[in-house]
Protein backbone atom coordinates (compact mmCIF):
# COMPACT_ATOMS: atom_id res chain seq x y z
CA UNK A 1 0.00 0.00 0.00
CA UNK A 2 1.30 3.32 -0.93
CA UNK A 3 1.30 6.40 1.15
CA UNK A 4 -0.59 9.17 -0.03
CA UNK A 5 -2.57 12.28 0.69
CA UNK A 6 -5.56 12.54 0.31
CA UNK A 7 -7.33 16.23 -0.11
CA UNK A 8 -10.46 14.72 1.17
CA UNK A 9 -8.40 14.10 4.07
CA UNK A 10 -7.40 16.26 7.18
CA UNK A 11 -4.35 14.03 7.39
CA UNK A 12 -2.04 11.99 5.71
CA UNK A 13 -3.14 8.19 5.64
CA UNK A 14 -2.36 4.76 5.01
CA UNK A 15 -5.62 3.40 3.08
CA UNK A 16 -6.92 0.79 0.67
CA UNK A 17 -9.51 1.66 -1.98
CA UNK A 18 -12.87 3.06 -0.81
CA UNK A 19 -15.06 0.82 -0.59
CA UNK A 20 -19.42 1.65 -1.23
CA UNK A 21 -21.96 -0.91 -0.79
CA UNK A 22 -22.62 -3.14 -3.45
CA UNK A 23 -24.92 -5.30 -3.95
CA UNK A 24 -24.95 -7.79 -1.16
CA UNK A 25 -26.96 -11.30 -1.47
CA UNK A 26 -27.78 -13.49 1.64
CA UNK A 27 -27.13 -17.44 0.73
CA UNK A 28 -30.87 -17.87 -0.31
CA UNK A 29 -32.18 -14.96 -2.23
CA UNK A 30 -34.38 -13.76 -5.25
CA UNK A 31 -33.51 -10.28 -7.12
CA UNK A 32 -37.12 -9.06 -7.44
CA UNK A 33 -38.52 -6.75 -10.66
CA UNK A 34 -40.12 -4.63 -8.36
CA UNK A 35 -39.84 -0.60 -7.80
CA UNK A 36 -38.11 0.81 -5.01
CA UNK A 37 -39.31 3.52 -2.95
CA UNK A 38 -36.71 3.83 -0.32
CA UNK A 39 -34.88 1.30 1.73
CA UNK A 40 -36.38 -0.06 4.47
CA UNK A 41 -35.55 -3.12 6.78
CA UNK A 42 -37.95 -4.49 9.05
CA UNK A 43 -37.65 -6.03 12.76
CA UNK A 44 -40.60 -7.77 14.29
CA UNK A 45 -40.67 -6.05 17.91
CA UNK A 46 -43.11 -6.24 20.35
CA UNK A 47 -45.34 -3.95 22.86
CA UNK A 48 -47.26 -4.85 25.63
CA UNK A 49 -50.13 -5.41 23.80
CA UNK A 50 -48.75 -7.36 20.31
CA UNK A 51 -45.50 -9.87 20.54
CA UNK A 52 -42.39 -9.21 19.18
CA UNK A 53 -43.23 -11.80 16.10
CA UNK A 54 -47.00 -10.26 15.26
CA UNK A 55 -46.45 -6.38 15.12
CA UNK A 56 -45.94 -4.59 11.89
CA UNK A 57 -43.78 -1.88 12.43
CA UNK A 58 -44.72 1.73 10.48
CA UNK A 59 -41.85 4.42 10.27
CA UNK A 60 -42.56 8.21 10.35
CA UNK A 61 -44.54 8.20 6.83
CA UNK A 62 -47.35 5.87 8.44
CA UNK A 63 -45.97 3.10 5.71
CA UNK A 64 -45.65 -0.48 6.49
CA UNK A 65 -42.02 -1.43 6.30
CA UNK A 66 -41.44 -5.08 5.23
CA UNK A 67 -38.23 -5.50 3.50
CA UNK A 68 -34.33 -5.81 3.79
CA UNK A 69 -32.30 -2.94 2.13
CA UNK A 70 -29.59 -4.96 0.21
CA UNK A 71 -28.69 -1.97 -1.26
CA UNK A 72 -28.19 1.59 0.01
CA UNK A 73 -27.87 3.62 -3.18
CA UNK A 74 -29.90 1.31 -5.47
CA UNK A 75 -30.85 4.60 -8.26
CA UNK A 76 -27.39 4.12 -9.01
CA UNK A 77 -27.49 0.78 -9.79
CA UNK A 78 -30.97 -1.04 -11.67
CA UNK A 79 -30.09 -4.32 -10.36
CA UNK A 80 -30.38 -3.40 -6.49
CA UNK A 81 -33.89 -3.97 -4.90
CA UNK A 82 -35.16 -4.63 -1.78
CA UNK A 83 -35.92 -8.18 -0.95
CA UNK A 84 -39.10 -8.96 1.32
CA UNK A 85 -37.81 -11.62 3.77
CA UNK A 86 -39.13 -14.13 6.45
CA UNK A 87 -39.61 -13.82 9.88
CA UNK A 88 -37.33 -15.81 10.12
CA UNK A 89 -34.96 -14.05 8.49
CA UNK A 90 -35.57 -11.38 9.93
CA UNK A 91 -35.22 -12.60 13.52
CA UNK A 92 -31.48 -13.50 12.37
CA UNK A 93 -30.49 -10.58 11.59
CA UNK A 94 -28.09 -8.33 13.87
CA UNK A 95 -28.09 -4.62 14.58
CA UNK A 96 -25.02 -2.38 15.49
CA UNK A 97 -25.14 0.66 16.64
CA UNK A 98 -21.72 2.86 17.10
CA UNK A 99 -21.87 6.19 18.20
CA UNK A 100 -18.48 7.93 17.40
CA UNK A 101 -17.62 10.66 19.56
CA UNK A 102 -19.02 8.48 22.31
CA UNK A 103 -17.45 10.96 25.18
CA UNK A 104 -18.74 13.98 23.83
CA UNK A 105 -22.16 16.00 25.35
CA UNK A 106 -24.25 15.26 22.48
CA UNK A 107 -23.85 11.56 22.67
CA UNK A 108 -24.41 11.47 26.44
CA UNK A 109 -26.85 14.18 26.48
CA UNK A 110 -29.18 13.13 23.53
CA UNK A 111 -28.13 9.89 21.51
CA UNK A 112 -27.61 7.46 24.59
CA UNK A 113 -30.96 8.51 26.39
CA UNK A 114 -32.58 8.49 22.65
CA UNK A 115 -31.40 5.26 22.49
CA UNK A 116 -32.76 3.86 25.66
CA UNK A 117 -35.82 5.23 25.05
CA UNK A 118 -35.98 3.18 21.82
CA UNK A 119 -35.12 0.32 23.59
CA UNK A 120 -37.98 0.97 26.59
CA UNK A 121 -40.56 0.94 23.99
CA UNK A 122 -39.59 -1.94 22.23
CA UNK A 123 -38.69 -0.10 19.26
CA UNK A 124 -35.58 -1.69 18.55
CA UNK A 125 -35.06 -4.89 17.06
CA UNK A 126 -34.46 -8.01 19.47
CA UNK A 127 -30.68 -8.84 18.32
CA UNK A 128 -28.86 -4.97 18.36
CA UNK A 129 -25.98 -3.69 20.70
CA UNK A 130 -24.39 -0.46 21.15
CA UNK A 131 -21.00 0.79 20.51
CA UNK A 132 -19.24 3.63 21.94
CA UNK A 133 -15.74 5.31 19.78
CA UNK A 134 -13.89 8.15 21.07
CA UNK A 135 -9.87 8.61 21.61
CA UNK A 136 -10.68 9.01 25.25
CA UNK A 137 -9.42 5.71 27.21
CA UNK A 138 -12.20 4.08 28.72
CA UNK A 139 -13.58 0.50 29.74
CA UNK A 140 -17.13 -0.87 28.63
CA UNK A 141 -18.16 -0.63 32.55
CA UNK A 142 -16.99 2.90 32.74
CA UNK A 143 -19.23 4.06 29.84
CA UNK A 144 -22.05 2.00 31.26
CA UNK A 145 -21.68 4.22 34.33
CA UNK A 146 -21.08 7.46 31.94
CA UNK A 147 -24.44 6.90 30.52
CA UNK A 148 -26.32 5.29 33.25
CA UNK A 149 -26.41 8.89 34.70
CA UNK A 150 -28.14 10.73 32.06
CA UNK A 151 -30.68 7.62 31.11
CA UNK A 152 -33.92 8.27 32.65
CA UNK A 153 -37.87 6.38 32.50
CA UNK A 154 -39.33 9.28 31.53
CA UNK A 155 -42.65 8.51 29.90
CA UNK A 156 -45.71 7.32 32.45
CA UNK A 157 -45.61 4.97 35.08
CA UNK A 158 -42.11 3.13 34.42
CA UNK A 159 -42.44 -0.39 35.73
CA UNK A 160 -39.34 -2.24 36.15
CA UNK A 161 -37.22 1.04 34.95
CA UNK A 162 -34.21 -0.52 36.65
CA UNK A 163 -34.49 -4.03 34.73
CA UNK A 164 -34.85 -2.59 31.26
CA UNK A 165 -31.45 0.07 32.46
CA UNK A 166 -29.31 -2.99 33.44
CA UNK A 167 -30.52 -4.71 30.31
CA UNK A 168 -29.51 -1.57 27.93
CA UNK A 169 -26.43 -1.19 29.42
CA UNK A 170 -25.64 -4.73 28.82
CA UNK A 171 -25.48 -4.45 25.41
CA UNK A 172 -23.54 -1.34 25.36
CA UNK A 173 -19.74 -2.04 24.87
CA UNK A 174 -16.51 0.79 24.08
CA UNK A 175 -13.53 0.88 21.31
CA UNK A 176 -10.69 3.37 22.50
CA UNK A 177 -9.63 4.62 19.08
CA UNK A 178 -7.98 7.25 16.54
CA UNK A 179 -10.44 9.00 14.57
CA UNK A 180 -8.22 8.59 11.18
CA UNK A 181 -6.68 5.08 12.29
CA UNK A 182 -7.45 1.96 9.92
CA UNK A 183 -6.13 -0.50 12.23
CA UNK A 184 -8.40 1.19 15.54
CA UNK A 185 -11.00 0.87 13.39
CA UNK A 186 -10.53 -2.76 12.17
CA UNK A 187 -10.38 -3.84 15.42
CA UNK A 188 -13.78 -2.28 15.88
CA UNK A 189 -14.96 -3.97 13.39
CA UNK A 190 -13.53 -7.41 14.95
CA UNK A 191 -15.08 -6.66 17.79
CA UNK A 192 -18.89 -5.63 16.45
CA UNK A 193 -18.32 -9.26 14.51
CA UNK A 194 -17.80 -10.78 17.96
CA UNK A 195 -21.25 -9.83 18.73
CA UNK A 196 -22.94 -10.29 15.54
CA UNK A 197 -22.42 -13.82 16.03
CA UNK A 198 -21.82 -14.60 11.82
CA UNK A 199 -25.44 -13.31 11.44
CA UNK A 200 -26.44 -11.13 8.75
CA UNK A 201 -25.64 -7.88 10.11
CA UNK A 202 -26.81 -4.20 9.33
CA UNK A 203 -24.67 -1.21 10.92
CA UNK A 204 -25.24 2.43 12.12
CA UNK A 205 -22.58 4.70 12.91
CA UNK A 206 -23.72 7.79 14.30
CA UNK A 207 -20.96 10.69 14.24
CA UNK A 208 -21.15 13.12 16.50
CA UNK A 209 -17.31 14.83 15.68
CA UNK A 210 -16.45 18.49 14.41
CA UNK A 211 -17.36 18.39 10.89
CA UNK A 212 -13.23 18.29 10.36
CA UNK A 213 -12.94 14.80 11.18
CA UNK A 214 -16.11 13.25 9.62
CA UNK A 215 -14.07 11.84 6.06
CA UNK A 216 -11.63 10.81 8.02
CA UNK A 217 -14.10 8.26 10.12
CA UNK A 218 -15.86 8.04 6.79
CA UNK A 219 -13.21 6.27 4.89
CA UNK A 220 -11.87 3.90 8.11
CA UNK A 221 -16.01 2.84 8.68
CA UNK A 222 -16.06 1.84 4.46
CA UNK A 223 -12.68 0.47 4.61
CA UNK A 224 -12.64 -1.41 7.82
CA UNK A 225 -15.84 -1.46 9.46
CA UNK A 226 -18.57 -1.71 7.21
CA UNK A 227 -21.15 -4.61 6.98
CA UNK A 228 -20.51 -7.53 4.84
CA UNK A 229 -23.86 -9.20 4.58
CA UNK A 230 -26.38 -6.46 5.05
CA UNK A 231 -26.53 -2.25 4.96
CA UNK A 232 -23.90 0.29 6.43
CA UNK A 233 -25.70 3.72 7.06
CA UNK A 234 -23.99 6.79 8.72
CA UNK A 235 -25.61 9.86 10.34
CA UNK A 236 -23.94 13.11 10.12
CA UNK A 237 -24.34 16.12 12.19
CA UNK A 238 -24.31 20.08 11.69
CA UNK A 239 -22.39 21.67 10.78
CA UNK A 240 -22.49 20.68 6.74
CA UNK A 241 -19.68 23.09 5.43
CA UNK A 242 -19.47 27.08 6.36
CA UNK A 243 -20.96 27.88 2.91
CA UNK A 244 -21.66 26.63 -0.61
CA UNK A 245 -17.82 25.22 -1.62
CA UNK A 246 -16.88 23.65 1.58
CA UNK A 247 -20.28 22.41 1.71
CA UNK A 248 -19.58 20.84 -1.30
CA UNK A 249 -16.25 18.98 -0.87
CA UNK A 250 -17.91 17.61 1.85
CA UNK A 251 -20.12 15.98 -0.07
CA UNK A 252 -17.65 15.02 -2.86
CA UNK A 253 -15.33 13.89 -0.96
CA UNK A 254 -18.30 11.92 1.86
CA UNK A 255 -19.34 10.47 -1.78
CA UNK A 256 -15.93 8.91 -2.49
CA UNK A 257 -17.10 6.01 0.02
CA UNK A 258 -20.56 5.92 0.48
CA UNK A 259 -23.52 6.30 -1.77
CA UNK A 260 -26.15 9.04 -0.93
CA UNK A 261 -28.22 6.86 0.34
CA UNK A 262 -26.55 5.68 2.92
CA UNK A 263 -25.64 9.78 4.48
CA UNK A 264 -28.30 10.76 6.68
CA UNK A 265 -27.62 14.55 7.80
CA UNK A 266 -29.52 14.91 10.81
CA UNK A 267 -31.37 18.23 11.50
CA UNK A 268 -33.01 17.36 14.59
CA UNK A 269 -35.72 20.15 13.90
CA UNK A 270 -37.56 18.35 11.54
CA UNK A 271 -37.99 15.06 14.50
CA UNK A 272 -39.94 17.52 16.52
CA UNK A 273 -43.42 16.75 17.08
CA UNK A 274 -44.96 20.35 15.71
CA UNK A 275 -42.53 20.31 12.57
CA UNK A 276 -44.13 16.55 12.01
CA UNK A 277 -47.12 17.74 12.62
CA UNK A 278 -47.06 20.57 9.80
CA UNK A 279 -47.71 18.71 7.07
CA UNK A 280 -51.10 16.95 8.65
CA UNK A 281 -52.29 20.13 9.55
CA UNK A 282 -51.94 21.89 5.77
CA UNK A 283 -52.40 18.16 4.31
CA UNK A 284 -55.54 16.62 6.16
CA UNK A 285 -57.44 19.46 6.94
CA UNK A 286 -60.20 21.06 4.19
CA UNK A 287 -59.84 24.45 6.75
CA UNK A 288 -56.45 24.97 5.60
CA UNK A 289 -55.50 23.73 2.55
CA UNK A 290 -57.34 26.48 0.42
CA UNK A 291 -56.30 29.44 2.80
CA UNK A 292 -52.06 28.31 2.38
CA UNK A 293 -51.29 30.96 -0.60
CA UNK A 294 -51.09 34.42 -0.82
CA UNK A 295 -54.51 35.05 -1.45
CA UNK A 296 -54.75 34.98 2.03
CA UNK A 297 -51.67 34.88 3.73
CA UNK A 298 -50.43 38.41 4.58
CA UNK A 299 -46.37 36.82 5.69
CA UNK A 300 -45.01 34.04 7.68
CA UNK A 301 -42.95 34.03 10.77
CA UNK A 302 -40.22 31.32 11.79
CA UNK A 303 -39.02 32.66 14.88
CA UNK A 304 -36.30 30.59 17.20
CA UNK A 305 -34.82 32.87 20.54
CA UNK A 306 -33.17 31.33 23.47
CA UNK A 307 -32.53 32.75 27.02
CA UNK A 308 -29.33 32.17 27.35
CA UNK A 309 -25.69 33.01 25.71
CA UNK A 310 -23.08 31.20 24.65
CA UNK A 311 -22.02 29.83 27.40
CA UNK A 312 -19.04 27.42 27.18
CA UNK A 313 -19.63 27.40 23.85
CA UNK A 314 -18.19 30.54 22.83
CA UNK A 315 -15.35 29.32 20.75
CA UNK A 316 -16.95 27.12 18.71
CA UNK A 317 -19.96 29.53 17.97
CA UNK A 318 -17.51 32.48 16.85
CA UNK A 319 -16.85 29.87 14.14
CA UNK A 320 -20.39 30.02 12.79
CA UNK A 321 -22.80 32.20 13.96
CA UNK A 322 -26.52 32.01 14.28
CA UNK A 323 -27.27 32.40 10.81
CA UNK A 324 -25.40 29.12 9.83
CA UNK A 325 -26.16 27.41 13.25
CA UNK A 326 -29.50 28.35 12.83
CA UNK A 327 -31.27 29.93 9.75
CA UNK A 328 -29.51 28.26 7.27
CA UNK A 329 -30.53 24.51 8.37
CA UNK A 330 -32.99 24.86 11.51
CA UNK A 331 -35.33 27.51 9.88
CA UNK A 332 -35.16 27.12 6.33
CA UNK A 333 -35.68 23.23 6.45
CA UNK A 334 -39.27 24.29 8.70
CA UNK A 335 -39.97 27.11 6.29
CA UNK A 336 -39.44 24.50 3.61
CA UNK A 337 -41.36 22.21 4.60
CA UNK A 338 -44.31 24.64 5.12
CA UNK A 339 -43.79 26.95 1.72
CA UNK A 340 -43.47 22.92 -0.60
CA UNK A 341 -46.28 22.14 -2.93
CA UNK A 342 -48.06 18.97 -2.33
CA UNK A 343 -45.97 15.93 -2.93
CA UNK A 344 -47.04 13.13 -5.17
CA UNK A 345 -46.46 10.40 -1.95
CA UNK A 346 -45.26 10.44 1.60
CA UNK A 347 -42.27 8.57 0.05
CA UNK A 348 -39.28 10.48 1.05
CA UNK A 349 -37.91 11.74 -2.22
CA UNK A 350 -41.22 12.93 -3.45
CA UNK A 351 -40.96 15.34 -0.16
CA UNK A 352 -37.73 16.33 -0.75
CA UNK A 353 -38.14 17.32 -4.39
CA UNK A 354 -40.72 19.73 -3.43
CA UNK A 355 -38.15 21.04 -0.56
CA UNK A 356 -35.78 21.73 -3.40
CA UNK A 357 -38.71 23.41 -5.50
CA UNK A 358 -39.27 25.95 -2.76
CA UNK A 359 -35.08 26.44 -1.86
CA UNK A 360 -34.59 27.15 -5.90
CA UNK A 361 -37.59 29.58 -6.07
CA UNK A 362 -36.45 31.95 -3.63
CA UNK A 363 -35.04 35.53 -4.38
CA UNK A 364 -31.49 35.83 -3.29
CA UNK A 365 -31.10 37.44 0.22
CA UNK A 366 -30.16 41.11 0.24
CA UNK A 367 -28.41 42.85 2.98
CA UNK A 368 -31.22 45.77 3.07
CA UNK A 369 -33.49 42.64 4.69
CA UNK A 370 -31.06 41.34 7.14
CA UNK A 371 -30.09 42.69 10.36
CA UNK A 372 -27.53 41.28 12.33
CA UNK A 373 -26.99 41.86 16.36
CA UNK A 374 -24.63 40.82 19.01
CA UNK A 375 -25.60 40.62 23.02
CA UNK A 376 -24.10 42.70 25.42
CA UNK A 377 -23.61 42.97 29.20
CA UNK A 378 -26.86 43.91 30.82
CA UNK A 379 -27.29 44.63 34.94
CA UNK A 380 -30.65 43.75 36.23
CA UNK A 381 -31.53 43.94 39.87
CA UNK A 382 -28.09 42.34 41.90
CA UNK A 383 -27.30 40.43 38.81
CA UNK A 384 -25.16 40.90 36.14
CA UNK A 385 -25.17 39.14 32.86
CA UNK A 386 -22.10 38.86 30.62
CA UNK A 387 -21.72 40.10 26.78
CA UNK A 388 -20.98 38.22 23.90
CA UNK A 389 -16.98 39.09 23.67
CA UNK A 390 -16.84 39.20 27.69
CA UNK A 391 -16.31 34.94 27.16
CA UNK A 392 -12.49 34.33 27.42
CA UNK A 393 -12.87 31.92 24.36
CA UNK A 394 -14.17 34.65 22.09
CA UNK A 395 -12.32 37.52 20.45
CA UNK A 396 -12.80 41.10 22.03
CA UNK A 397 -13.42 42.22 18.57
CA UNK A 398 -15.49 39.69 17.34
CA UNK A 399 -18.22 40.55 14.86
CA UNK A 400 -19.97 37.26 14.99
CA UNK A 401 -23.73 37.59 15.08
CA UNK A 402 -25.64 36.28 17.77
CA UNK A 403 -28.73 37.30 16.31
CA UNK A 404 -30.22 38.00 13.45
CA UNK A 405 -33.47 38.57 11.68
CA UNK A 406 -34.45 38.21 7.65
CA UNK A 407 -36.97 38.63 5.08
CA UNK A 408 -37.33 36.15 2.72
CA UNK A 409 -39.51 36.04 -0.54
CA UNK A 410 -40.77 33.06 -2.49
CA UNK A 411 -40.84 33.88 -6.69
CA UNK A 412 -43.47 30.91 -7.28
CA UNK A 413 -46.96 31.69 -8.86
CA UNK A 414 -48.25 30.18 -4.49
CA UNK A 415 -46.29 32.27 -2.85
CA UNK A 416 -45.28 35.58 -4.64
CA UNK A 417 -44.74 39.21 -2.49
CA UNK A 418 -45.54 36.89 0.71
CA UNK A 419 -42.52 38.06 3.28
CA UNK A 420 -41.13 34.97 5.06
CA UNK A 421 -39.89 36.52 8.10
CA UNK A 422 -37.29 34.42 9.97
CA UNK A 423 -35.71 35.51 13.11
CA UNK A 424 -33.27 33.98 15.60
CA UNK A 425 -30.86 34.94 18.63
CA UNK A 426 -29.69 34.05 21.90
CA UNK A 427 -29.73 35.69 25.22
CA UNK A 428 -33.15 36.84 24.55
CA UNK A 429 -36.20 37.93 26.68
CA UNK A 430 -37.30 33.84 26.43
CA UNK A 431 -37.21 30.79 24.92
CA UNK A 432 -39.55 29.60 22.03
CA UNK A 433 -39.22 28.48 18.85
CA UNK A 434 -42.56 29.00 16.76
CA UNK A 435 -44.30 28.89 13.38
CA UNK A 436 -46.60 32.30 12.90
CA UNK A 437 -49.06 32.82 10.13
CA UNK A 438 -50.70 36.07 10.24
CA UNK A 439 -53.78 35.81 7.32
CA UNK A 440 -54.95 38.79 5.45
CA UNK A 441 -57.27 41.15 6.71
CA UNK A 442 -61.32 40.79 6.20
CA UNK A 443 -62.30 43.31 3.36
CA UNK A 444 -64.78 45.37 3.81
CA UNK A 445 -64.98 43.97 7.54
CA UNK A 446 -68.56 45.30 8.96
CA UNK A 447 -66.72 45.11 12.57
CA UNK A 448 -63.66 47.12 11.75
CA UNK A 449 -65.10 50.23 14.12
CA UNK A 450 -64.68 48.06 16.47
CA UNK A 451 -61.43 47.40 16.61
CA UNK A 452 -60.20 51.25 16.56
CA UNK A 453 -57.57 51.90 14.10
CA UNK A 454 -55.46 48.78 14.75
CA UNK A 455 -56.69 46.97 12.31
CA UNK A 456 -53.50 44.20 12.99
CA UNK A 457 -55.96 43.40 16.49
CA UNK A 458 -58.47 42.27 14.06
CA UNK A 459 -56.10 39.58 12.23
CA UNK A 460 -56.53 36.08 12.38
CA UNK A 461 -53.22 34.30 12.97
CA UNK A 462 -52.27 30.65 13.52
CA UNK A 463 -49.35 29.42 15.47
CA UNK A 464 -47.78 26.33 16.01
CA UNK A 465 -45.18 26.45 18.95
CA UNK A 466 -42.47 23.89 18.57
CA UNK A 467 -40.83 24.37 22.17
CA UNK A 468 -41.57 24.93 24.98
CA UNK A 469 -44.92 23.44 25.61
CA UNK A 470 -45.65 22.25 22.32
CA UNK A 471 -49.36 23.74 21.27
CA UNK A 472 -51.31 25.04 18.21
CA UNK A 473 -53.73 27.75 18.20
CA UNK A 474 -55.73 30.01 15.67
CA UNK A 475 -56.35 33.78 17.05
CA UNK A 476 -59.84 34.30 15.88
CA UNK A 477 -62.33 37.59 16.55
CA UNK A 478 -65.14 36.80 18.82
CA UNK A 479 -67.91 39.08 20.69
CA UNK A 480 -67.13 39.63 24.63
CA UNK A 481 -70.54 38.29 26.62
CA UNK A 482 -72.80 40.92 27.42
CA UNK A 483 -74.83 43.89 26.16
CA UNK A 484 -73.71 45.77 23.71
CA UNK A 485 -70.89 44.74 20.87
CA UNK A 486 -67.68 44.33 22.24
CA UNK A 487 -65.69 42.37 20.27
CA UNK A 488 -62.41 40.39 21.95
CA UNK A 489 -59.45 38.25 19.97
CA UNK A 490 -59.40 35.11 21.63
CA UNK A 491 -57.40 31.92 20.82
CA UNK A 492 -58.30 28.08 19.94
CA UNK A 493 -56.10 26.48 21.69
CA UNK A 494 -54.57 22.26 21.32
CA UNK A 495 -52.60 22.52 24.02
CA UNK A 496 -50.55 19.18 23.89
CA UNK A 497 -49.65 18.44 27.50
CA UNK A 498 -53.42 19.13 27.73
CA UNK A 499 -54.83 16.88 25.49
CA UNK A 500 -52.19 14.10 24.89
CA UNK A 501 -50.73 13.87 28.68
CA UNK A 502 -48.17 11.15 27.57
CA UNK A 503 -44.94 13.19 27.27
CA UNK A 504 -43.80 13.52 23.39
CA UNK A 505 -40.88 11.68 22.93
CA UNK A 506 -37.49 13.56 21.86
CA UNK A 507 -36.93 14.59 18.29
CA UNK A 508 -33.28 12.09 18.34
CA UNK A 509 -35.69 9.47 19.11
CA UNK A 510 -38.44 9.71 15.89
CA UNK A 511 -34.61 10.60 13.75
CA UNK A 512 -32.77 7.37 15.45
CA UNK A 513 -35.53 5.00 14.45
CA UNK A 514 -35.93 6.36 10.98
CA UNK A 515 -32.23 5.77 10.19
CA UNK A 516 -32.58 2.44 11.23
CA UNK A 517 -35.42 1.42 9.13
CA UNK A 518 -34.22 3.57 6.05
CA UNK A 519 -36.45 5.96 6.17
CA UNK A 520 -35.12 9.10 4.69
CA UNK A 521 -38.10 11.59 4.56
CA UNK A 522 -36.38 13.77 7.69
CA UNK A 523 -32.72 13.82 6.96
CA UNK A 524 -31.34 16.16 4.22
CA UNK A 525 -30.74 15.36 1.03
CA UNK A 526 -27.31 16.92 -0.52
CA UNK A 527 -29.20 18.79 -3.52
CA UNK A 528 -31.19 20.34 -0.31
CA UNK A 529 -27.71 21.06 1.01
CA UNK A 530 -26.71 22.87 -2.13
CA UNK A 531 -29.45 24.81 -2.82
CA UNK A 532 -29.85 25.98 1.17
CA UNK A 533 -26.46 27.06 0.63
CA UNK A 534 -26.63 28.80 -2.04
CA UNK A 535 -29.24 31.19 -0.88
CA UNK A 536 -26.89 32.16 2.55
CA UNK A 537 -23.37 31.62 0.76
CA UNK A 538 -23.62 35.01 -0.83
CA UNK A 539 -25.18 37.09 2.25
CA UNK A 540 -22.27 35.63 4.65
CA UNK A 541 -19.76 36.40 2.10
CA UNK A 542 -20.79 40.53 2.57
CA UNK A 543 -21.24 40.51 5.76
CA UNK A 544 -17.63 39.25 6.32
CA UNK A 545 -16.51 40.46 3.54
CA UNK A 546 -17.51 44.48 4.51
CA UNK A 547 -17.20 43.58 8.53
CA UNK A 548 -20.66 44.46 9.27
CA UNK A 549 -20.62 45.85 12.74
CA UNK A 550 -24.15 43.96 14.53
CA UNK A 551 -26.05 46.20 16.33
CA UNK A 552 -25.68 45.66 19.99
CA UNK A 553 -28.96 44.73 22.32
CA UNK A 554 -29.05 43.98 26.05
CA UNK A 555 -28.71 40.52 27.30
CA UNK A 556 -32.29 39.30 28.18
CA UNK A 557 -34.01 41.78 25.80
CA UNK A 558 -36.17 41.67 22.70
CA UNK A 559 -33.38 41.58 20.59
CA UNK A 560 -31.95 44.65 18.21
CA UNK A 561 -33.91 47.85 17.50
CA UNK A 562 -33.66 47.19 13.39
CA UNK A 563 -35.72 43.86 13.68
CA UNK A 564 -38.86 46.22 14.02
CA UNK A 565 -37.68 48.40 11.24
CA UNK A 566 -37.07 45.10 9.23
CA UNK A 567 -40.54 43.91 10.07
CA UNK A 568 -42.43 47.35 9.64
CA UNK A 569 -40.32 47.78 6.33
CA UNK A 570 -42.45 44.69 4.62
CA UNK A 571 -45.82 45.99 7.05
CA UNK A 572 -45.51 43.24 9.71
CA UNK A 573 -45.54 43.59 13.08
CA UNK A 574 -43.65 40.26 14.82
CA UNK A 575 -46.34 38.35 16.33
CA UNK A 576 -44.52 37.13 19.49
CA UNK A 577 -43.82 41.20 20.70
CA UNK A 578 -47.78 41.41 21.02
CA UNK A 579 -47.67 40.36 24.53
CA UNK A 580 -50.78 38.22 24.41
CA UNK A 581 -48.90 35.15 24.07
Amino acid sequence: MARQFSPCSSSSTTFSPPLKQGIIFFTKSVIVPTRTFSSRWVSKIHSRTHPRNHFEFKSSNGYPLNAVSLHDGSAGNPLAKELPLSDSSISESTLSITVVGASGDLAKKKIFPALFALFYEDWLPENFTVFGYARTKMTDEELRDMISKTLTCRIDNRENCDDKMDQFLKRCFYHSGLYNSEENFSELDSKIKMKEGGKPSNRLFYLSIPPNIFVDVVRCVSVKASSKNGWTRVIVEKPFGRDSESSGRLITCLKQYLTEDQIFRIDHYLGKELVENLSVLRFSNLVFEPLWCRNYIRNVQFIFSEDFGTEGRGGYFDNYGIIRDIMQNHLLQILALFAMETPVSLDAEDIRNEKVKVLRSMRPLQLEDVIVGQYKGHSKGSKSYPGYTDDPTVPKDSLTPTFAAAALFINNARWDGVPFLMKAGKALHTKRAEIRVQFRHVPGNLYKRNFGTDLDKATNELVLRVQPDEAIYLKINNKVPGIGMRLDRSDLNLLYSARYPREIPDAYERLLLDAIEGERRLFIRSDELDAAWSLFTPLLKELEGKKIAPELYPYGSRGPVGAHYLAAKHNVRWGDLSGED
